[in-house]
């Protein structure tokens, strides 16, 4: 049964991509074109994707942010309405991929990260409670066998997200970060993913590993073992991921797809979540 559900789920939620706006759940409405398939009756779409915009947060030793430039928005010589834009932003900010390549020479690079690490079904690691007691919190291999007492066995192929809490921060960047200094990464203060929880979820064969802060390391790290550990596995890492408090523990299906950059260390990423009924 759980098998066929999750079969229906992902042959619908591929045909559904779109159906969702904004950083809201939605239940998408019957499709107008005769034979087209939909959603199961009662299925949701939470997009988990902040908007790319002069608000989004970048690692403080970014060059740019993201940069919009207006080429065209209005009427054409023709007479018609006409809207396109330039963009330029770097790889690592807002909701993004973490490509292996980034910290692990010989891995994946972002368009090189195969399909199946980043479509499958969801695990939501619910931390909050410890970080909100300490900013500086680093998930514990503790936690992930908690989470499978109470929630089942975390399968090879799963996408384990952590929800610290910190997406109600967002776009507050002093909050976000614990500092808002340009250029300076040195006091930095946010949860992150501890090493002895990084090498648990490699001994279960996770798809993926996303999380709802800037970085899948806590803030004050100088050593990123969570990076090296996760993506010297070949398991890409997905950050600023928005509105997990939207997802149960289990039970979403997750679509991570990332601009499919040759030779990237990252990019921007559109992820969001199928709901069963």
């Amino acid at each position: 049964m759980a098998r066929a559900m999750f079969s229906a789920l992902f042959t619908a939620g591929m045909l559904a991509i779109g159906c969702a706006a904004g950083n809201e759940a939605a239940t998408p409405r019957a499709a107008s074109t005769q034979g087209a398939v939909r959603l199961p009756e009662g299925a949701r779409l939470v997009d988990l994707t902040y908007p790319f915009d002069g608000k989004t947060i970048y690692w403080p030793t970014a060059a740019t942010g993201f940069v919009l430039n207006q080429v065209h928005h209005g009427p054409t010589e023709a007479g018609f309405f006409y809207a396109a834009n330039d963009f330029c932003a770097p790889e690592h900010g807002g909701t993004h991929l973490d490509a292996p390549i980034h910290f692990a020479e010989g891995k994946s690079t972002a368009e090189a990260v195969p399909m199946s690490r980043l479509v499958g079904p969801a695990a939501v690691v619910d931390v909050s409670t410890a970080a909100a007691r300490d900013v500086d919190y680093r998930v514990t291999r503790a936690d992930i066998e908690a989470f499978e007492r109470e929630h089942g066995a975390i399968a090879p192929g799963t996408i384990v997200l952590i929800r610290t809490g910190w997406g109600s921060r967002w776009p507050d960047r002093k909050r976000y970060l614990g500092d808002d200094r340009p250029g300076d990464a040195s006091n930095l203060h946010f949860p992150g993913i501890g090493e002895d929880a990084a090498r648990a979820l490699v001994a279960r064969k996770v798809a993926s590993v996303g999380i709802d802060t800037a970085s899948i390391d806590n803030g004050p790290s100088r050593d990123f073992i969570a990076h090296r550990v996760l993506l010297g596995a070949d398991i890409p890492a997905f950050e600023n991921v928005a509105s997990l408090d939207a997802l149960p523990a289990r039970g979403a299906l997750v679509f991570a797809l990332p601009m499919k950059i040759r030779g990237g260390s990252g990019g921007p990423l559109r992820i969001i979540a199928v709901l069963p009924p």
